[in-house]
């Protein structure tokens, strides 16, 4: 667990976002069905689906809240997050609480980002300073 309190707040929220759907759905599926986009039932049983990705947001859920290196599971989730926004802009009027957990998962992505992307980074700002 982080010794940072915001770090840990962070960790906590984008945590608590993907294990209370992935429960939920679990003992009410007919609530969240609803989410996947209409093409997907083409492909696989949307049953089938719904504990897939329950499983897949825990999995994500407990490697944030857990996790040492964190930069991974909080990248799937700023995408994951997105794509429901994406794929379900008709709920916008209750998916709008998405982005900004979204926004949380990026920035805990970016503090865990790879220390070769920071040293690149760095060393564009420099080029800049240059010219």
């Amino acid at each position: 667990m982080p010794k940072d309190k915001v770090e840990l707040l962070l960790r906590l929220g984008v945590a608590f976002a993907f294990i209370y759907p992935a429960v939920s759905a679990f003992f009410n599926p007919f609530a969240w069905v609803g989410y996947f986009p209409l093409f997907l039932g083409d492909y696989v049983s949307l049953g089938f689906a719904l504990y897939f990705v329950g499983l897949f947001e825990i999995a994500i859920a407990f490697w944030i809240l857990f996790g040492k290196n964190i930069f991974v599971p909080s990248t799937l989730a700023t995408i994951f997050l997105i794509a429901i926004v994406a794929f379900n802009w008709s709920q916008m009027d209750v998916l709008f609480r998405d982005l900004p957990i979204a926004a949380m998962s990026l920035a805990l992505a970016l503090k865990y980002r790879p220390a070769s992307a920071q040293i690149s980074q760095s060393q564009d700002k420099l080029a800049y300073r240059k010219y």
